[in-house]
Protein backbone atom coordinates (compact mmCIF):
# COMPACT_ATOMS: atom_id res chain seq x y z
CA UNK A 1 0.00 0.00 0.00
CA UNK A 2 1.44 3.24 -0.95
CA UNK A 3 1.37 5.81 1.85
CA UNK A 4 1.94 9.82 1.46
CA UNK A 5 2.88 11.40 4.91
CA UNK A 6 2.87 15.20 5.26
CA UNK A 7 4.70 17.47 7.55
CA UNK A 8 5.33 21.28 8.33
CA UNK A 9 2.26 23.56 7.53
CA UNK A 10 1.05 25.75 10.20
CA UNK A 11 0.24 29.30 11.02
CA UNK A 12 2.57 32.48 9.68
CA UNK A 13 2.08 36.43 9.02
CA UNK A 14 2.43 37.51 6.01
CA UNK A 15 6.00 37.71 4.40
CA UNK A 16 6.78 35.12 6.32
CA UNK A 17 8.30 31.59 5.42
CA UNK A 18 7.40 27.72 5.86
CA UNK A 19 8.67 24.33 4.82
CA UNK A 20 6.14 21.35 3.89
CA UNK A 21 7.80 17.65 3.47
CA UNK A 22 6.42 14.54 2.01
CA UNK A 23 7.43 10.64 2.30
CA UNK A 24 6.44 8.19 0.36
CA UNK A 25 6.47 4.51 1.06
CA UNK A 26 5.15 1.53 -1.00
CA UNK A 27 5.69 2.57 -4.10
CA UNK A 28 5.45 -0.23 -6.98
CA UNK A 29 7.19 1.38 -9.08
CA UNK A 30 10.60 3.53 -9.06
CA UNK A 31 11.47 7.15 -9.54
CA UNK A 32 7.80 8.16 -8.76
CA UNK A 33 6.95 11.94 -10.01
CA UNK A 34 6.24 13.82 -6.62
CA UNK A 35 4.19 17.03 -6.01
CA UNK A 36 2.28 19.51 -4.24
CA UNK A 37 -1.37 20.81 -5.02
CA UNK A 38 -3.53 22.79 -3.08
CA UNK A 39 -6.81 23.74 -2.23
CA UNK A 40 -8.96 26.37 -0.81
CA UNK A 41 -12.70 27.11 0.05
CA UNK A 42 -14.85 26.88 -3.44
CA UNK A 43 -11.68 26.58 -5.61
CA UNK A 44 -10.25 24.28 -7.67
CA UNK A 45 -7.13 21.59 -6.43
CA UNK A 46 -4.34 23.64 -8.17
CA UNK A 47 -0.67 22.09 -8.99
CA UNK A 48 1.42 24.22 -6.87
CA UNK A 49 4.85 22.46 -8.45
CA UNK A 50 6.01 18.97 -8.71
CA UNK A 51 9.58 17.32 -9.73
CA UNK A 52 10.61 13.95 -10.96
CA UNK A 53 13.25 11.56 -10.33
CA UNK A 54 16.05 13.59 -12.24
CA UNK A 55 15.31 17.09 -10.88
CA UNK A 56 13.09 18.63 -13.22
CA UNK A 57 10.55 21.00 -11.73
CA UNK A 58 7.50 22.90 -12.48
CA UNK A 59 6.07 25.83 -10.51
CA UNK A 60 2.72 27.70 -10.78
CA UNK A 61 3.07 31.17 -11.89
CA UNK A 62 1.44 32.50 -8.73
CA UNK A 63 4.66 30.99 -6.59
CA UNK A 64 7.74 31.01 -9.12
CA UNK A 65 10.38 33.02 -7.12
CA UNK A 66 8.89 32.29 -3.60
CA UNK A 67 8.63 28.46 -3.73
CA UNK A 68 11.32 25.84 -3.75
CA UNK A 69 10.62 22.08 -4.65
CA UNK A 70 13.02 19.35 -3.88
CA UNK A 71 13.69 16.31 -3.31
CA UNK A 72 15.71 13.23 -1.62
CA UNK A 73 15.23 10.49 -4.14
CA UNK A 74 17.15 7.85 -1.59
CA UNK A 75 14.25 8.65 1.12
CA UNK A 76 11.19 8.98 -1.37
CA UNK A 77 10.52 12.71 0.33
CA UNK A 78 9.58 15.82 -1.41
CA UNK A 79 10.12 19.48 0.05
CA UNK A 80 8.43 22.60 -0.24
CA UNK A 81 10.49 25.54 0.86
CA UNK A 82 7.63 27.97 0.81
CA UNK A 83 8.93 32.32 1.38
CA UNK A 84 7.12 35.56 1.13
CA UNK A 85 4.34 33.44 1.86
CA UNK A 86 0.98 35.89 1.05
CA UNK A 87 -2.84 35.27 2.07
CA UNK A 88 -3.63 33.97 -1.00
CA UNK A 89 -1.66 31.18 -0.03
CA UNK A 90 -3.70 29.95 2.62
CA UNK A 91 -5.59 26.50 1.64
CA UNK A 92 -5.02 23.13 2.65
CA UNK A 93 -2.00 21.10 0.72
CA UNK A 94 -1.76 18.03 -0.87
CA UNK A 95 1.24 15.82 -1.80
CA UNK A 96 0.78 13.47 -4.52
CA UNK A 97 2.63 11.10 -6.51
CA UNK A 98 2.15 8.95 -9.51
CA UNK A 99 4.25 7.52 -12.63
CA UNK A 100 3.58 11.09 -14.45
CA UNK A 101 2.13 14.18 -12.54
CA UNK A 102 0.55 16.08 -15.78
CA UNK A 103 -2.74 17.40 -14.47
CA UNK A 104 -2.62 21.46 -13.38
CA UNK A 105 -6.30 21.58 -12.02
CA UNK A 106 -8.31 19.32 -10.46
CA UNK A 107 -12.18 19.50 -9.41
CA UNK A 108 -10.73 18.42 -5.88
CA UNK A 109 -7.39 16.92 -4.27
CA UNK A 110 -7.77 12.95 -5.02
CA UNK A 111 -7.55 10.14 -7.18
CA UNK A 112 -8.34 8.73 -9.88
CA UNK A 113 -6.14 11.26 -12.41
CA UNK A 114 -3.44 11.09 -9.69
CA UNK A 115 -3.17 7.83 -8.03
CA UNK A 116 -1.28 8.53 -4.60
CA UNK A 117 -2.31 11.22 -2.69
CA UNK A 118 -1.60 11.92 1.22
CA UNK A 119 -4.31 13.38 4.20
CA UNK A 120 -3.32 17.30 3.55
CA UNK A 121 -1.61 19.65 5.55
CA UNK A 122 -3.37 23.30 6.29
CA UNK A 123 -1.15 26.43 5.62
CA UNK A 124 -2.91 29.68 7.01
CA UNK A 125 -1.38 32.88 6.36
CA UNK A 126 -2.07 36.09 7.91
CA UNK A 127 -2.08 40.17 6.72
Amino acid sequence: EVRLVESGGGSVQAGGSLRLACTGSGFTFDDPHMGWYRQSHGTECDLVSSIRSDGTTEYADSVKGRFTISRDNAKNTVYLEMNNLKPEDTAQYYCAADRLIGVVALASCGPPFISYWGKGILVTVSS
